[in-house]
């Protein structure tokens, strides 16, 4: 698909520049030293872009102190302010950050008053040279819009379609525009809908891709790679972000492959393919672990979404750590990652399915260890959707499609939810993980 190009700082999004490269702080943004010392670190990761939370106005200060910092130290890297629920928040940022990220469905709750304060943010954005990313996920439609489309694809197309409208009625162009789920079918059909749309409208403002909530792992990084390359390998997508629950250093190298992959630097190590009716036997020659992973995900992932094909088997072998060469056929290994994949293109689900967040300054508690004994406990409850969030804020929206959510209120308190109900409020940390065990047990018996 053919976009236009814009312009955030000295990063050029579209047109025909390179997939962009962009990850998110974990940081508490009034962490100054912190904040800035991980950005400088994920800079040297190969970050071409960094986003940071900005959940009140006095990190709209802290923002302004961190990138000052960072442009003395040389470091000229675009900051995105993450903004939701607060649009003069949004307005007061946008005079010194390269780009602000919205949220449709939580910009303002008025809808008229939201498009009054969407035009005095264009006004901002267009004196200081300032992007915008339409953020929108699926978790986070508003009601008006949910009532009209439901909770579906197309909820977000149209949801965002209305905002891109009113970019245009302000003569407003610098725009990114993204549809994050952390259903991989859900994320690519919206895309695919927006994309369509935006043709028949004479639109073409760059995309940004991610599948939100992804989780951690290997099965985080191949759903990323599941849905982010099906609309890749389409021409749909300009800049991407891998949201991995852990240090956001870990999502560059994997976002980097995905970019090299689509920008037509580096090639599959497939070295070839079988496909009777709708199966499929694949054969690699990996050079590492995390390529077999990367590339099996990609040449699989979208035809399996796309039910082009029902079952792959691997072959051939991967070199690993120690450079031994290690065969495919029949081992364990190989039925794992095929578990993994047919999981991620939602095809087969072998184990329960996670949805977490990667954490940033508004989580405040250890996500990446909770989560890690939250998968632990919950691992013998297959086909089950459990998540793990991060904050109050937006935690309970992201988990649209959970059966269970652990969801942390900050001071040491957790809520737990079935469903979009909260069940349980202020439970503390060291209790909660056997509470919601206990209440997935007592729904189980009902």
């Amino acid at each position: 698909m053919e976009t236009i190009q814009i312009q955030a700082g000295n990063v050029r999004i579209g047109g025909d520049s390179p997939i962009v490269v962009q990850t998110m702080c974990n940081t508490h943004t009034s962490d100054i030293e912190a904040s800035v010392n991980q950005c400088v670190r994920l800079v040297e990761a190969g970050a071409q872009m960094i986003r940071l939370t900005v959940p009140s106005m006095a990190q709209v200060e802290s923002l302004r102190v961190i990138r000052n910092m960072l442009r003395e130290a040389g470091i000229s890297v675009p900051l995105v302010a993450d903004v939701h629920f607060s649009s003069e928040i949004a307005i007061a940022v946008a005079e010194f950050v390269e780009k602000v990220r919205i949220n449709p469905g939580n910009f303002h709750k008025d809808h008229e008053k939201a498009k009054e304060q969407f035009a005095k943010l264009v006004k901002v954005c267009k004196d200081h040279g300032t992007a915008i990313r339409i953020g929108l996920n699926h978790g986070s439609l508003g009601e008006r819009i949910t009532n009209l489309y439901g909770n579906t694809p197309l909820a977000m197309k149209e949801a965002v379609m209305e905002w891109l409208r009113m970019c245009t009625e302000n003569d407003f162009k610098n725009v990114v525009v993204s549809l994050k789920a952390s259903n991989t079918y859900v994320m690519v059909e919206a895309y695919r809908l927006l994309a369509e749309e935006m043709k028949k409208s004479g639109m073409s403002f760059p995309m940004h891709l991610g599948v939100t909530e992804a989780g951690n792992g290997d099965a985080g990084r191949i759903k990323s790679a599941v849905g982010i390359s099906a609309l890749l390998s389409e021409g749909i997508g300009d800049t991407i972000r891998v949201s991995l629950t852990e240090d956001p250093a870990n999502e560059i190298p994997v976002a980097q492959y995905l970019a090299d992959r689509y920008d037509h630097k580096l090639h599959s190590s497939l070295s070839a393919v079988t496909i009777k009716g709708k199966s499929a036997l694949a054969t690699y020659a990996a050079p590492s672990r995390e390529r077999l992973i990367l590339d099996f995900a990609c040449d699989f992932g979208k035809r399996l979404l796309d039910k082009e094909l029902d079952e792959v088997v691997l072959d051939g072998y991967y070199i690993d750590d120690n450079g031994v060469e290690r065969n495919l056929a029949a081992s364990e290994f190989a039925e794992y990652l095929i578990d993994e994949l047919m999981q991620a293109a939602r095809r087969r689900f072998y184990r329960p399915e996670y949805i977490a967040c990667p954490g940033c300054g508004r989580t405040m508690y250890n996500l990446e260890a909770t989560f890690e004994e939250v998968k632990r406990r919950t691992s013998h409850l297959k086909g089950m959707v459990i998540a793990v969030m991060g904050c109050i804020v937006n935690g309970p929206g992201e988990m649209a499609d959970a059966d269970w959510g652990y969801v942390g209120e900050g001071n040491g308190k957790v809520s737990i939810y079935k469903g979009k109900e909260p069940l349980l409020r202020h439970v503390p940390e060291s209790e909660a993980i056997d509470r919601l065990l206990e209440l997935i047990e007592e729904s189980a018996t009902r």
